[in-house]
């Protein structure tokens, strides 16, 4: 046996990784605690869970694992995608006015917060929008300017 830092009490030689933080509590350290390996299957569901999200988000069947779903995702269309992505915002947009409107002229339905969050999802809808636009230029025009 070995004394402590801390001079109060005895630490066993056996367990070096123990030692008094500046409470003057002894903390484990080291990586003993730590039981074997991560476990990539739990990762791998979460990622099927997230392609699964993404793809009913985008109005397409997901596929029902993460084995699967190289062999048999469906082939995303880019015009159809941004399509159905401006159609999202636009109808944040006017469900945003039709409830400002509503709220406006006194219907007793309409709650400010309702009219509020419309709101600000409608605003992020439309800048998150027009960040990609801006992406999509500058990238086309980093193209275009390439020498070939």
């Amino acid at each position: 046996m070995i004394n402590c830092i801390c001079g109060k009490c005895w630490l066993q030689r056996e367990n070096p990784a123990r030692r008094p933080n500046s409470r003057g509590k002894h903390v484990q350290t080291g990586t003993s605690g730590i039981s074997g390996v991560i476990d990539t299957s739990k990762i791998e569901a979460m990622v099927a869970q997230l392609k699964a999200a993404a793809a009913q988000a985008s109005g397409t069947v997901a596929a029902p694992s993460a084995t699967d779903a190289a062999s048999t995702a469906p082939k995303l269309d880019f015009a159809n995608v941004l399509k159905s992505t401006l159609d999202g915002v636009n109808s944040a947009q006017q469900t945003s006015r039709q409830l400002s409107e509503s709220y406006s002229l006194g219907n007793n339905n309409v709650n400010l917060s309702d009219v509020m969050i419309a709101s600000q999802k409608a605003s992020i809808a439309l800048q998150t929008t027009l960040q990609v636009r801006n992406k999509l230029v500058s990238a086309y025009t980093e193209i275009m300017n390439m020498q070939v």
